[in-house]
């Protein structure tokens, strides 16, 4: 099966260092140095659509700017390139969300992918007008996506539930096609709502131990619904000719963590509440000594940067390995991202895909032949980092 590539579009900003913050922890400076406007974010966009990724991630929350609004600008001044699009059920009524998703696969030709954010900081949600507790939102995505889903068939609906409560609802037109609906989250609760909704459950970037036993999880609980469930990574990536100078390049980005930011940072993700961030932490536990915590997968953006906080680094050949290794486990989508977002499209696209596509495990979207070949050979060395023992 062929996989599929994502890209990321950074509302929040862009830089040549890494951009903190996210998941409670205020933005570092480094925010400003490329703003997100439409400009600078089309020209990433129009960089993922020419090297091969399927779509482009826009995060939500009050750290960056609005993924409805930005996508939909940013979709006149692209083709192909689809946007998967974060957003929070408890900021949207169903029917309405419904019918945004509906009108955006209309005027984009159906370029529409949903990312489904619970909300894991209360501290945030209330700043929007959300008073639920965490199990509470989690249960309340439920009957949102109950609500939508069922609109999007074509049904009438009305729900009372916990929270949603609806009455006729309907929609005037369907999409056409219907938006994929990707979900995440570590909690037993997410678990249970990925299993009876979502068609792509993703992950962060963990050990393939961790991934391993977090996908035979969320199988085994789709079975029991009757349904079945793809798998995506969320990743960021520094892939390079070489392998010394993609770690050359990690240390540069590792040199430039204030260490008085880092222990700010670290602190307020800290007190976060969501499942996965805790993950994320304790791969690290807010040291530098010991970064490399798996072949090629480095945890020191998660120093610095709430939610996906870990990295594929290496040569061109070796971030295929693990891509494959991951791959091997179940996983068929990833969703990357590195800094600045503009250059690193093209390191991993010109440099990673056309590897995939060798081994007939990926290609173009905007072709029916694998992408172009290439064939130069790319040195294995580690740099001689020390590899945490799991």
């Amino acid at each position: 099966m062929s996989l599929t590539f994502h890209w990321f579009l950074p509302t929040n900003g862009d830089s040549r260092n890494v951009v903190g913050g996210g998941h409670g922890a205020n933005a570092t400076s480094s925010a400003g140095d490329r703003p997100p406007s439409v400009h600078y974010l089309g020209q990433i966009a129009a960089a993922a659509e020419a090297v091969g990724f399927e779509a482009a991630l826009t995060p939500t929350g009050a750290w960056c700017e609005d993924a409805w609004l930005t996508t939909a600008m940013i979709s006149q001044n692209t083709e192909r390139l689809k946007f998967l699009v974060a957003f929070r059920p408890g900021f949207v009524a169903p029917t309405l969300a419904a019918q945004m998703a509906s009108t955006y696969q209309r005027q984009t030709g159906g370029r529409l992918l949903l990312n489904v954010v619970t909300g894991g900081e209360s501290r945030e949600q209330r700043a929007f007008g959300d008073f639920l507790d965490k199990d509470a939102r989690y249960v309340r995505t439920g009957e949102f996506l109950d609500v939508v889903r069922r609109l999007w068939a074509g049904e009438t609906v009305n729900l009372t539930g916990e929270h949603v409560r609806v009455e006729d609802a309907a929609l005037a037109r369907v999409p056409d096609p219907v938006p994929p609906v990707y979900f995440g989250g570590s909690s037993p609760i997410a678990g249970t709502i990925a299993a009876k909704y979502a068609d792509v459950y993703l992950t962060w970037g963990e050990p393939p131990a961790q991934v391993a036993e977090k996908i035979a999880w969320v199988r085994g609980l789709a079975e029991r619904e009757g349904r079945t469930v793809r798998f995506g990574m969320r990743l960021h990536v520094i892939t390079r000719d070489t392998a010394e100078a993609a770690w050359a390049e990690a240390d540069r980005l590792l040199s430039g963590f204030d260490p008085a930011a880092v222990a700010e940072i670290q602190a307020s993700l800290a007190r976060s509440e969501s499942e996965g961030q805790r993950r994320m932490l304790a791969l690290h536990n807010g040291s530098s000594d010991r970064l490399e915590i798996y072949p090629n997968l480095w945890a020191g953006i998660g120093l610095v940067r709430g939610g996906a906080g870990t990295a594929l680094v290496g040569s061109h050949d070796e971030v295929v390995d693990r891509i494959l290794e991951y791959h091997d486990l179940g996983i068929e989508e990833f969703v990357l991202s590195g800094y600045p977002h503009l250059e690193e499209a093209y390191w991993f696209g010109e440099g990673v895909l056309p590897r995939l596509a060798a081994r007939g495990l990926w290609r173009h979207p905007a072709t029916a032949a694998p992408a172009n070949l290439v064939s130069a050979p790319i040195a294995s060395a580690r740099g001689g980092r020390a590899v945490a023992a799991l």
